[in-house]
């Protein structure tokens, strides 16, 4: 049995939008489903750590809220997934802020640190993408392959990339959030990568 959710029962948008997605792991879903649809299975995986019921709560809530729905994917998939309605992928903007805010005092990634599959589209698109020159990058850290094509990232290769971009987690740190190239190495267009990261905006570093 679940707990009552504790509400903070005041007058204002914040504390409004605090009660619709501010229980742990609530807005971690939401940045799952940016990437489109997911089965259960999917968002239990992405979320590693996460309990089945802590997760299943969530699910139900942010549906309750209007900001996920659940819907079956046409044949040949025909499972059932969870998306986002037009109303949640309405946080994309607000997870950007977050994830800008929160690169300040993150740090570069240690040893230690567990990168969940599909981490590097998620800088990619929060910090990179929407101010993005139109040409085709290519970012690669192992096996992880992301593509920015005129301004829309998605995972997996690029058809004819301008630029490659490769190194490891840190290099692709200092890369995003303080304009390093030392740590990586590039191939192709370089001005046209300079220009993309004089567009995006910079973390300051607390």
């Amino acid at each position: 049995m679940q707990p009552m959710r504790k509400r903070y029962d005041q007058y204002c948008p914040v504390a409004h939008a605090l009660d619709i997605v501010g229980d742990r792991w609530a807005l971690l879903v939401v940045r799952e489903l940016m990437q489109g649809p997911r089965r259960y299975t999917d968002l239990a995986e992405g979320l590693s750590g996460i309990g089945t019921n802590i997760l299943a709560a969530r699910l139900r809530d942010l549906e309750a809220a209007g900001i996920v729905t659940r819907k079956t994917l046409p044949p040949p998939a025909a499972s059932r997934v969870y998306d986002l309605t037009d109303y949640g992928r309405e946080l994309k903007p607000v997870m950007r802020e977050l994830a800008l805010w929160g690169a300040r005092s993150l740090g570069p990634p240690t040893p230690e640190d567990e990168l969940f599959p599909g981490w590097l589209l998620n800088p990619v698109e929060m910090i990179l993408a929407p101010l993005a020159p139109t040409g085709r990058f290519e970012f690669r850290v192992g096996d992880e392959v992301v593509s920015l094509v005129d301004g829309v990232a998605h995972s997996g290769p690029a058809d004819d990339p301008d630029v490659v971009i490769e190194g490891d987690a840190a290099g692709l740190y200092y890369l995003f959030i303080e304009r390093r190239l030392d740590g990586v190495s590039v191939e192709g267009d370089r001005p046209l990568l300079e220009s993309l990261l004089d567009a995006a905006p910079e973390p300051i570093i607390a």
